[in-house]
């Protein structure tokens, strides 16, 4: 693993940091990516302590040619990248009426498109180095899929989509594809978060915040992950058993389960069908 390199989208704070200083602890070159200077320029000095070297580069994942000029930053001073991971992300919460299309636009350009646009500039460098892999950060609601929660919902499934899409399509190239899917832990994506009622914002501030797993634990378990070359790296128990449910058990059956678990969660709100 020494001397390898990795390149990670928002790794400036929260998942993406824990991940790079995962790698720089095994001795990995590792170059964020973030909008925030201030924190990427605390980040980088960290990430020398740990395996003498590291780099920020501005990047905003809603600019293809920030992350384009990533890449040619990469191929120009480090001969090119091995794992590429597409983490930067934000939150929004709130039912289907409360939040505006702006912000379903909003959320798109970054959980999506930016994820969308890391494969696609990454994809040719990979191809030239002879393979390497690709790590699209999702979440547990891109496979089950809480009430209160559409936008983020769907940006995660759809990551998960493109995920599986070209973990078949790459294949031939040598470039390897893992969709990570871990439930709530503790980070600072509240920081961004928007919410369509000051209930959803108030649970799901307190999830995070109360979360067993912090950022480092998971950044671990994906390490460990894609050393294994894991396609679907789902870190908590309680993920895996919720997803398994959904795959196996009758629709019906599981769409009781998850309206008691959101109205436990919620309060009420997380709304009942008939018969549920």
């Amino acid at each position: 693993m020494k001397g390898k390199r990795i390149f990670v989208t928002g790794g400036a704070s929260g998942l993406g940091r824990a991940l790079a200083e995962r790698y720089a602890r095994a001795g990995w070159r590792a170059c964020i990516g973030d909008v925030n200077e201030e924190r990427g320029t605390e980040t980088v000095a960290a990430l020398r302590v740990l395996s003498g070297d590291g780099h920020f580069l501005r990047c905003d994942v809603t600019r293809e040619a920030d992350l384009q000029a990533a890449a040619d930053w990469l191929e120009r001073e480090w001969g090119g990248v091995d794992v590429v991971v597409n983490n930067a992300g934000v939150a929004i919460g709130g039912g289907i009426t409360e939040v505006p299309i702006s912000d379903w636009e909003w959320i798109v350009d970054v959980n999506l498109l930016g994820v969308a646009r890391g494969c696609r500039v990454f994809t040719p460098l990979l191809r030239r180095g002879g393979g390497g892999h690709l790590v699209n950060v999702a979440s547990l609601a891109g496979l089950v899929h809480m009430p209160q929660m559409s936008a983020y919902n769907a940006t995660k499934a759809a990551v998960v989509a493109l995920s599986e899409t070209l973990y078949l399509e790459l294949a031939g190239d040598g470039i390897g594809v893992s969709v990570v899917c871990p439930a709530f832990f503790r980070t600072n994506l509240t920081e961004s978060l928007r919410a369509g009622n000051p209930e959803v914002d108030a649970l799901t501030r307190r999830l995070v915040n109360q979360a067993k797993r912090g950022a480092d634990e998971i950044a671990e378990i994906v390490y460990r992950g894609v050393e294994r070359g894991e396609f679907r790296i789902l870190t908590d128990p309680e993920g895996r058993v919720a997803w398994r449910l959904k795959r196996l058990a009758p629709f019906s059956v599981y769409a009781r389960l998850m309206a008691r678990t959101a109205q436990r969660f919620m309060g009420g709100s997380g709304g009942k069908r008939p018969g549920g």
